[in-house]
């Protein structure tokens, strides 16, 4: 499954593409919907499951004419090739290391989890149980964004 969602009115000028690593179909609707109001401009291409995801970031298959995405929102359950296994590949490849990981937790146990098997991510944010708690994922979403936007830009001073 591929799924893009655009909005064209936004604070920033860039389009922020984001790939969102989902199993589940009424999650990933949720997410595509409150990441469309949100305040970035953003493509959101949606997988639901690891050899998806890796095939997109690795432009193959049915991928072949995506763009390489600027954030990755990760669950790491996911069937076949686990979240692990993706954010694995993720931190051993150059051409891909960069681009910013925030790993979806369901719990607070998720974050240490995921640093039990050895790996990082940038951000760990708590998946919303609740459609309503979806808002306030999507500004941190947003927070966690504008934080790396402000990074880079005081680099380059």
């Amino acid at each position: 499954m591929a799924s893009a969602e655009k909005r064209p009115d936004s604070e920033t000028n860039d389009v922020i593409e984001i790939l969102l690593i989902e199993p589940n179909p009424g999650d990933t609707r949720l997410f595509t919907e409150n990441l469309r109001d949100a305040k970035l401009t953003n493509t959101v291409h949606a997988v639901d499951d690891g050899e998806a995801a890796l095939d997109f970031l690795h432009q193959r298959g049915d991928y072949e004419d995506e763009t390489c995405p600027d954030l990755i929102l990760l669950e790491p359950q996911l069937p076949g090739t686990s979240g692990m296994a993706v954010l694995s590949e993720l931190n051993g490849e150059p051409a891909l290391n960069d681009i910013p990981i925030v790993v979806l937790t369901s719990s607070e146990v998720g974050e240490e989890i995921v640093k039990s098997h050895g790996l990082e991510a940038d951000a760990y944010i708590r998946k919303p149980v609740d459609a309503e708690d979806f808002v306030e994922f999507v500004q941190s979403v947003e927070d966690f964004w504008f934080a790396i936007v402000q990074e880079t830009d005081d680099a380059d001073d």
